[in-house]
């Protein structure tokens, strides 16, 4: 539907009455030339700080730069929600529990072609514009591969000009800020808010109320009996707004996060009777909603906490899209016409019963009708293989918080099994198995299977993965819905990761290929012929070396850090989880420590390499603290040790995050994959060193699989066992305690960790790890050791040729266009979602 052209004043979105011809003109945007930037930030300097320029700090150059980058957007912001609201063209809403998006200043500045003209603006403001970029606090908006995958994905539906909206949560706190003591983890909070943020738009007047608790009664309503639910408590989720600029056309999306506040935050009779701390209970309680991402959930307190986030800022999305983007009366059964909700991994799948509560008892739709709609404007994107990362909540835990979502759950997984008892037959174990509700070892909710029988695709992210998810994971309901199950290989956006990340690495490609790349990102197989040309490699290799220069200097102001650029860099950066195996990683270390202190090997034959690590542990992980202590403790000690004579250097910098990422991975020579196959989703890191450069030493696994077969071979350094060879060993019967036993090298290795060499001669320190891989390795680090050790003696042979070695690496940056998040988008749209831009 589309506004009543009678009232052209209304039609035009302007207030009924208005007559002066600014109040009806489209709104203005700030001339795009120095002067025109100058005069907007000293406005807003002034206006909106309250300070001259004489007087300002940084902080008040910062905001005003900030605000100036926003006045520019501005204008195609609203008209871009105007005309959305106007034609009610089909959008994406994203749901995602995490958004890691990084610095927002020089994307923004790139995204409306800003930067020449805001560098040139502070100069002649005698700033440099250096000094405000550093001012700038990455918002503490998600965690890892999620998170990040989610803010790409917007960033490209904005460069595609797909109306969207990513909806998550405003956490006050992050999930944490890393800090070593004593080379153990030690979360601080991340405190990302302190100075405020200028890229948000808070709106309070727009916020939802959400309930919990109570329970249900029935009524009837004109004849019919309908259920309703009585909550016994809510909080208001209060929105901001965030831009999410297009690259350099004008479309700005937004990316809506909720905060949670009290109803009633205050009382004033408790106060003044001087109870204080009760007074401002229910604020306390209501905003611990939104202070953090991913609480600490080994105690119930912390369970109840995530599901509460959770519906939370589902529920509140849900509302926002009904009440807010729709047009009046609009039919509701044309729903999937207007919208699909995606649903990142199973954190937000809670929104599929609170539609249907909203259809149902709100909006009073029949149930099939209800049900018909929601099974259209549903998709869901599984991230995992394996089980328990598959989402699960008991039932008396959603009983008690959301019980009319019970009720709903309950009505669908009947009907459901119903449906399988029609096509399979009354087998009694695969309706167990497929059942939404879990018998053992406790009533629970599955919701990864909700979400496979709501969604109307569902979706895995790397090719394997997808395969797997459809016959290991999910093979009942691929058997029973088939053509639901699709992929879509996950990808990341040129702009930040090139663009912005590696500046040198973009102008050598823009002038080899040109610029269209940016946003075709297949147009860098057209380097592939400069890998031939001997001065190209060497352009390229000098674009590598300075990019280690920078991040010397950078780990150097940040931690105390040096990084010699005569050595290889290898890097391994990710979550910290003993499937993605970074104690492999400290493995192959510490086999070349021992080499060299055992008198074996020479120090001087040993090729320089300097292992870069970056990993968060979740707070009540504990195996993974243990491996963060025996990584720190390990380059400790190698790093102090005179024998290695500096040929081996361990770095563990703390709270890695985009900002950091964005200097590391363009220095980075090697980037180590080497999860078990198996066990990754897809992985998106593997993407962005392959885009800027780095060869992949890495396992069969996640989007490994695809990475090689396009760079090759030859650019590839493959090791470990396949999917079906890990199957048949666990089959068989996985023995660790029998591969070390079998294997010098790694008995010398293992051995020296539990002799107390890396924790002060306290064999008690490492305990734990050394038994873990002795007697239990579940993620088969000693069956791979030998392979990968083998596979190293190949990495550093290869790096003994550079220019053989610059070759293989532009060959990568050539091969690997397709892993554009752009590309993930357009899959999304023509298999799943089929929502054409708008322009």
């Amino acid at each position: 539907m589309t506004l009543e052209a009678s009232d052209p004043v209304a039609a035009a979105g302007h207030p009924a009455g208005a007559t002066h011809p600014l109040a009806l003109a489209p709104v203005p945007s700030p001339p795009s030339s120095v002067d025109g930037f100058v005069r907007e930030f000293l406005l807003n300097l002034n206006f909106d700080r309250g300070v001259a320029l004489s007087a300002s700090n940084v902080n008040d150059r910062y905001f005003a730069l900030a605000y100036t980058v926003r006045d520019y957007l501005m204008a195609r912001w609203l008209e871009d929600q105007r005309r959305q609201k106007a034609t009610q063209a089909k959008g994406v809403c994203y749901l995602s529990a995490e958004y890691l998006l990084g610095r927002q200043l020089d994307n923004n500045l790139l995204a409306s072609r800003l930067t020449d003209i805001a560098t040139e603006a502070m100069e002649a403001c005698g700033i440099d514009i250096e000094d405000l970029r550093a001012q700038e606090i990455e918002p503490g908006l998600g965690n890892g591969g999620l998170g990040r995958l989610a803010a790409c994905f917007i960033d490209s539906l904005a460069t595609m000009s797909v109306p969207s909206i990513g909806y998550g949560i405003r956490y006050e706190y992050g999930i944490f800020r890393q800090t070593f003591v004593d080379g153990q983890q030690v979360e601080q909070p991340d405190t990302w808010l302190e100075l405020g943020s200028p890229w948000e738009f808070p709106h309070p007047e727009s916020a939802q109320t959400i309930a919990f608790g109570g329970h249900t009664e029935t009524y009837d309503d004109e004849g019919v009996e309908r259920v309703r639910w009585v909550p016994a408590w809510n909080v208001k989720a209060v929105p901001y707004n965030y831009m999410v600029p297009g690259y350099h056309n004008g479309r700005v999306n937004t990316l809506r996060l909720w905060r949670a506040v009290a109803t009633n935050a205050f009382d004033l009779r408790i106060f003044n009777s001087g109870d204080y701390e009760e007074a401002v209970r229910a604020q306390t309680f209501a905003e611990n909603i939104s202070k953090v991402l991913y609480p600490e959930d080994s105690t119930p307190q912390g369970k109840e906490l995530r599901l509460q986030q959770q519906y939370f800022f589902s529920a509140a999305s849900i509302a926002d899209f009904l009440d807010n983007m729709l047009s009046e009366d609009y039919d509701l059964h044309a729903l999937p016409d207007r919208v699909i909700f995606q649903l990142n991994d199973t954190h937000p799948v809670i929104a599929v019963p609170e539609l249907m509560r909203v259809l149902v008892d709100e909006k009073k739709l029949e149930w099939d009708a209800a049900w018909t709609i929601t099974r259209q404007c549903f998709a869901y994107t599984c991230h995992t293989l394996m089980p328990e990362a598959l989402e699960v909540w008991s039932v008396d835990l959603i009983e008690r918080l959301l019980p009319r979502h019970m009720q709903i759950i309950y009505r669908i997984n009947e009907e459901f099994l119903g449906e399988v008892r029609e096509t399979f037959g009354d087998d009694e174990m695969r309706i167990r198995n497929m059942s939404i509700i879990g018998e053992h070892p406790s009533r629970s909710v599955r919701m990864a299977y909700l979400a496979t029988v709501a969604g109307a695709k569902v979706n895995g992210v790397a090719e394997l993965q997808s395969e797997l998810l459809r016959t290991k994971v999910l093979p009942d309901f691929d058997e029973f819905y088939p053509g639901k199950f699709t992929n879509v290989t996950n990808g990341v956006t040129p702009r930040r990761f090139i663009r912005l990340a590696n500046p040198s690495l973009a102008d050598l490609i823009s002038e080899a290929v040109g610029a269209g790349w940016t946003v075709d990102l297949e147009r860098l197989r057209g380097l592939e012929p400069f890998a031939e040309d001997p001065e190209f490699r060497a352009q390229f290799a000098a674009v590598k070396a300075g990019n280690k220069r920078a991040l010397d200097k950078v780990l150097f102001q940040r931690d105390g850090f040096r990084v010699d650029d005569t050595h290889m860099l290898d890097v391994m950066v990710k979550r910290l989880h003993e499937y993605k195996r970074q104690l492999l990683k400290v493995l192959h270390i510490v086999t070349e420590y021992e080499g060299i202190v055992s008198g074996r090997v020479e120090a001087s034959a040993v090729q320089p390499r300097t292992f870069i690590f970056g990993a968060k542990a979740a707070p009540g992980y504990a195996m993974a603290k243990r491996i963060i202590h025996l990584i720190n403790a390990v380059g400790s000690v190698v790093n102090n040790d005179p024998r290695v004579e500096g040929r081996l250097k361990v770095l563990f910098p703390p709270n890695y995050n985009v900002t950091l990422a964005e200097r590391v991975i363009p220095a980075a020579d090697l980037s180590e994959q080497i999860s078990l196959a198996g066990k990754e989703a897809s992985g998106t890191g593997n993407m962005k060193f392959a885009l800027n450069g780095a060869l992949t030493i890495g396992t069969d696994d996640g989007a490994n699989v695809e990475i090689r077969e396009l760079v090759g071979d030859d650019n590839f350094f493959l090791f470990g066992m396949s999917e079906p060879e890990v199957e048949a060993l666990w089959a068989k019967g996985y023995r660790p305690a029998d591969v070390y036993q079998s294997d010098e090298t790694l008995r010398r290795t293992i051995d020296l960790i539990a002799s107390g060499t890396f924790s002060d001669g306290d064999r008690s320190v490492f305990e734990p790890i050394v038994s873990n891989l002795l007697y239990e390795d579940r993620f088969m680090v000693l069956a791979d050791y030998a392979s990968y050790i083998a596979e190293q003696k190949k990495v550093d042979a290869a790096y003994q040729d550079q220019d053989a070695w610059t070759r293989s690496a532009i060959l990568n940056v050539a091969r690997t266009g397709f892993f554009s998040s752009d590309r993930s988008m357009r899959d999304y749209i023509d298999r799943i979602w089929h929502t054409p831009p708008v322009y």
